[in-house]
């Protein structure tokens, strides 16, 4: 290697490079007529189409930020509405709370569910590996406790949030957060927050043997064998394999289910998507272990494809399972 150079280590379906020196570029080098989808959206404050949104820091020693989108909801000065915390995907490795296609997505769910979104700028992998992203979104839940509490002051929380209905929901590897995080709640004191339910959208589950559906259904730009396997390389604890307890909470590995105090939870599940059959795993471990888990089941659909603002505009199909998913996830929280 010549000097003053870097060498290429890993390059990630067009999502990710790391270099032998540490540094990593996550610039997308895909399709140029898709990378709006990874662009930041600024914050703000004035309500636009229904929704407002701020940027927080929570942690002032760690830096941690949060995106909180708020509706604009004509309702009793009195009546409080549902939090939902969210945890972006990405493999534990890409992706951004403030991106396009996360923004799009999110001012839909809370102008159709009438509730507030906490989305968590969480720490990635190889530069932070896991825990890191599991205690990230921990750490938000201590903070809405803290704003409960009146210890932490953000008036858009403190003034209209229901601390009694507090969801949590993730795309994808943020799927496998909503699993880990409501695990450390349940074994945990956060008067007066009570989560009242966890909403795993095709959540990363796999393990170290492949699956059926991971050998014979298609990939994705949002989901390639490669994307599993080097993502989850570089985010899991050094020397650990795809059964480690985040990316398998069903396996011999993982706490058993049956220990874990876990409130009502809404598995997403797409029917083409590379990793259903072990989605299928946690869903039968879960009903197995007495917990109170339903399926909302998307037709025809692969991993993540309601994030895919492009197919959502050409695709008919794409679009109406796109909207029975989010009409299916505001019931969930307006039963909860």
């Amino acid at each position: 290697m010549t000097q003053g150079k870097k060498s290429l280590i890993h390059d990630v379906s067009g999502w990710l490079r790391v270099y032998d020196d540490g540094s990593v570029d996550r610039t997308w080098t895909g399709p140029p007529e898709v990378k709006f989808m990874a662009d930041s959206v600024p914050p703000h404050e004035e309500f636009v189409d229904g929704v407002a949104t701020r940027d927080v820091v929570i942690d002032r020693e760690s830096g941690l930020r949060v995106r909180i989108y708020l509706p604009e909801v004509k309702i009793a000065d009195d009546k409080k509405l549902p939090v939902v915390v969210h945890f972006h995907g990405g493999g534990f490795c890409i992706s951004e709370a403030d991106w396009f296609m996360y923004y799009h997505t999110y001012t839909n769910l809370v102008r159709s569910a009438e509730a507030i979104c906490v989305s968590v700028y969480l720490r990635r992998a190889p530069e932070h590996r896991l825990p890191a992203a599991v205690d990230d979104g921990f750490s938000a839940l201590r903070w809405l406790q803290s704003v409960a509490l009146g210890d932490s002051h953000e008036p858009w929380i403190a003034e209209r949030a229901d601390f009694d209905r507090v969801f949590l929901i993730g795309d994808s590897s943020g799927g496998n957060l909503v699993h880990s995080v409501a695990a450390l709640a349940g074994s945990s004191d956060l008067a007066p927050l009570r989560l009242a339910g966890g909403i795993p959208i095709h959540p990363g589950f796999v393990r170290a043997e492949r699956s059926k559906s991971e050998m014979e259904n298609p990939q994705s730009p949002f989901l390639t064998l490669d994307m599993v396997d080097k993502f989850l390389s570089l985010s899991l604890p050094i020397g650990s394999s795809k059964d480690h307890p985040i990316t398998c909470p069903m396996g011999a590995a993982a706490p058993p289910l049956e220990s874990l105090n876990l409130p009502p939870f809404l598995l997403c599940i797409s029917e083409k998507d590379l990793i259903i059959d072990t989605e299928m795993e946690y869903y039968e471990a879960m009903k197995a272990a007495n917990k109170e888990v339903e399926i909302l089941f998307s037709k025809g659909m692969g991993h993540s494809f309601y994030l895919n603002k492009i197919a959502l505009k050409s695709d008919p199909e794409t679009a109406a399972e796109s909207d029975a998913l989010f009409a299916g996830i505001s019931r969930f929280i307006k039963q909860h």
